[in-house]
């Protein structure tokens, strides 16, 4: 396959999803993902730290409905002023 078409993944529906969420305020982090996923069940856990502390990577997994609900919580933790990277 040529370098130029990518193919996207097809993912089927409802889905178990993990976001690598990475600040500098593991708790400010985690109070952000309660406000963000609201009353749904999810798992938060504590992946890894900088060397010198200064940030933190949690891994948020959650059951996720459709592709538009998975794109709406990256699009939600991304804009989290706590919150500097979604992977």
């Amino acid at each position: 396959m040529p370098k130029d078409k990518k193919r996207k993944v097809q993912l089927e529906y409802p889905c178990v999803w993990v976001y690598k969420i990475i600040g500098p305020d593991a708790d400010e982090m985690r109070r952000a993902v309660a406000d963000i996923i609201c009353d749904r069940t999810y798992k938060i856990s504590h992946s890894r730290s900088s060397a010198t502390a200064k940030y933190h990577c949690l891994n948020v997994e959650l059951l996720v409905e459709s592709e538009s609900h998975r794109t709406a919580i990256y699009d939600a933790l991304k804009a989290h002023k706590t919150i500097k990277l979604v992977l």
